[in-house]
C-alpha cells in the first residue's frame, strides 16, 4: 500500500519505519528539515513542507494514496488544519492522531472515524491494523492470532447465527457484534458511535452494516477479507 504520514516526531517516525519494514510504500512529511533528513534514506520518500499550507499539497500524491496518517503531535491546531485540508482535497481514508478530548470532538465533527491515541497505542499495533486492508480494528494477540473487526458480508444479512454456517468455512470464532448508533457529541453534531450487542445468541440476526468481532488465525482473517474485497469488485 501507499501510505502518507504527516508528522515525523517519535510516533510518526516509528510508524513510518514500521510500515516500510512490512512492505509498504511510505511518504513521510514534516516541516522540520532535520526530521526529514533523519528518515529520508529509510522510507520511500520524505518531504519537507508546512502541512497547514494548502498550496503546498500540489507536490503530495493524495489521490494515489491508500491511507493517510496525521501523526502530528506538537501542535494541535496544525494537526486539525492538516486533517481538514486532506479531507477537503481527497476522499482518502484518514487516520488522525488526537491530542486531547476536545481534539477528539473536533475530529468526530469532521467525520474522521479512525482516531488514534499514541500514548495508548504502539506504532507496531497500528502497522498491523493498516496491513489488514479490510479489517476495521485489530488486537494482535501474538504473531499468528488476532481479534479483528470485519464487516458482515451481504450474504449474512437477515440470517440468524443458528442458520448461518457460511462463516464456519473461514474457521473464525465470533466474539460479539458491533452496531453503529447515531448520537450527538458535545457540540450537538450528530455522530455515529459503535456499540456492542454483547454475547451473540443462536437467534441473533445479522443486520446490514454489522461489524463482526472475530478471533482467528491471521491467514483465515486475510482469507475472509479477500473474499469481501472480491465481492465488492464483482459488484
Amino acid at each position: 500500500m501507499k501510505i502518507i504520514v504527516f508528522g515525523l516526531g517519535n510516533f510518526g517516525m516509528s510508524l513510518s519505519l514500521s510500515l516500510t519494514e512490512t512492505g509498504n510504500e511510505v511518504i513521510g512529511i514534516d516541516k522540520n528539515m532535520e526530521k526529514v533528513n533523519l528518515v529520508k534514506d529509510k522510507i520511500s520518500h520524505a518531504i519537507c513542507m508546512d502541512s497547514t499550507n494548502e498550496l503546498a499539497y500540489e507536490a503530495v500524491p493524495l489521490k494515489d494514496a491508500d491511507k493517510v496518517v496525521v501523526a502530528i503531535g506538537e501542535n494541535e491546531g496544525a494537526a486539525i488544519i492538516t486533517t481538514a485540508i486532506i479531507k477537503k482535497l481527497s476522499d482518502v481514508k484518514i487516520i488522525s492522531r488526537a491530542l486531547s478530548p476536545i481534539h477528539d470532538t473536533v475530529l468526530e465533527a469532521m467525520g474522521i472515524q479512525s482516531i488514534i491515541h499514541p500514548e495508548q497505542e504502539s506504532a507496531d499495533r497500528l502497522t498491523k491494523q493498516i496491513n489488514f486492508k479490510s479489517t476495521l480494528e485489530n488486537y494482535q494477540l501474538d504473531d499468528n492470532f488476532t481479534i479483528s473487526e470485519v464487516l458482515a458480508k451481504p450474504e449474512f444479512f437477515g440470517k440468524n447465527l443458528q442458520e448461518l454456517d457460511s462463516i464456519d468455512k473461514y474457521h473464525l470464532t465470533l466474539i460479539t457484534i458491533i452496531r453503529k448508533r447515531e448520537k450527538r457529541n458535545l457540540i450537538g453534531k450528530k455522530t455515529i458511535k459503535k456499540e456492542s450487542i454483547g454475547r451473540p445468541m443462536p437467534d441473533t440476526i445479522i443486520e446490514q452494516g454489522d461489524i463482526l468481532v472475530v478471533y482467528g488465525n491471521n491467514k483465515n482473517i486475510e482469507f475472509y477479507c479477500q473474499d469481501q474485497e472480491e465481492h465488492e469488485i464483482r459488484k
